[in-house]
């Protein structure tokens, strides 16, 4: 499927789209160490909200799509040189509001589950 929005996105911080549906979307990011927050090599969680979030957005896949709200919870640390998966499912396609679940693996293992009011304006937020 054509992806519709968020198109100057930075993928190495935010993952790669590895599907796109009406609907739904799957990104996959390898956590770098630019993104440890300490000598541990403890991944900074706004990299994987950033992934969720940028799930969320393609999952709705339209040009004017913002996110308006989220509420999330990380569930266990991510390390660097952990591959995630951010899977989204937009609850409510076809409105202008949208509410898309995003859960985040690092293999079988939920670390990430976040609930993202999206909404499609009438034209982008920076016109006029």
């Amino acid at each position: 499927m054509e992806i519709k929005t968020h198109e100057s996105i930075d993928r190495s911080l935010c993952g790669e789209p590895v599907m796109v549906a009406d609907g739904g979307s799957e990104v996959r990011m390898e956590c770098l160490q630019c993104m440890a927050a300490d000598a541990s090599g403890l991944v900074h969680g706004g990299f994987i909200f950033g992934m969720a979030d940028y799930a969320a957005m393609l999952s709705v896949n339209h040009p004017n799509v913002v996110l308006g709200a989220a509420e999330v919870r990380f569930m266990k640390p991510s390390r660097v040189g952990d591959v995630l998966v951010a899977k989204a499912k937009d609850t409510t396609p076809g409105e202008r509001k949208h509410l898309v679940m995003v859960e985040v693996f690092c293999a079988e293992e939920i670390v990430f589950s976040g609930s993202f009011t999206c909404f499609v304006t009438k034209e982008h937020v920076l016109a006029g």
